[in-house]
């Protein structure tokens, strides 16, 4: 379980094997007091710690989570949000994740006013529904406040303002309209549409 407040930007080190991949990301974190097993949200997909050393671990991606997640675009030097599973206690600061994606969108629109960033990101229609203005989602694993939802035939347009604190903290300092992006919906808005489709 997670919150969506990234706490480090990873790169990723190294990308090895063919249908299931392992991934090798430098990190900032203190890996002495991180065990092997442990779960690390990289880009908003949950992770299991494999192998580790001072400033990197390695995790393995299995080919299904490669086809359903954006993972597979990774190559040595791409930044990665990470983000430490949560501890009872820990402050919620965002919203709760489960590390599970829901879908691979795409940013639509890239567009800097004033010293913030406007991105929109596209999805299947079919999952418009767990989109709401002022709701929560997650975007590569940072959690994100929608500022507006647009349904556009078989798509569905949502927008994110980027503050100048994201911009720096996660890996989105980085990103470009086109780029594939991991979505997972607010848990209680799937519950919400689960109970209405069965009312």
């Amino acid at each position: 379980m997670f919150t969506g407040i990234v706490t480090d930007v990873g790169r990723v080190r190294a990308v090895e094997g063919d249908a299931d991949k392992r991934v090798t990301i430098e990190t900032a974190y203190d890996m002495g007091r991180v065990e092997i097993g442990a779960s690390i949200a990289c880009e908003g997909v949950c992770l299991t710690v494999v192998d580790k050393g001072d400033g990197w671990f390695a995790a393995d991606v299995s080919a299904e989570t490669l086809k359903v997640t954006n993972l597979g675009d990774w190559k040595v030097g791409s930044l990665v949000n990470l983000e430490r599973s949560l501890k009872l206690g820990d402050e919620m600061g965002g919203h709760i994740v489960t590390g599970h994606v829901d879908c691979v969108g795409t940013i639509a629109r890239f567009e800097t006013l004033g010293e913030s960033i406007v991105m929109d990101v596209a999805v299947p229609a079919s999952l418009g529904t767990f989109v709401a203005q002022k709701g929560s989602v997650a975007v590569n694993g940072a959690s994100l406040t929608v500022n507006s939802v647009a349904d556009e035939g078989d798509i569905t347009r949502f927008s994110i303002n980027l503050i100048p604190h994201t911009q720096a903290v996660t890996s989105f300092r980085a990103s470009k309209e086109g780029d594939r992006v991991n979505v997972e919906f607010d848990i209680l808005a799937r519950y919400v549409a689960r109970l209405q489709i069965k009312g």
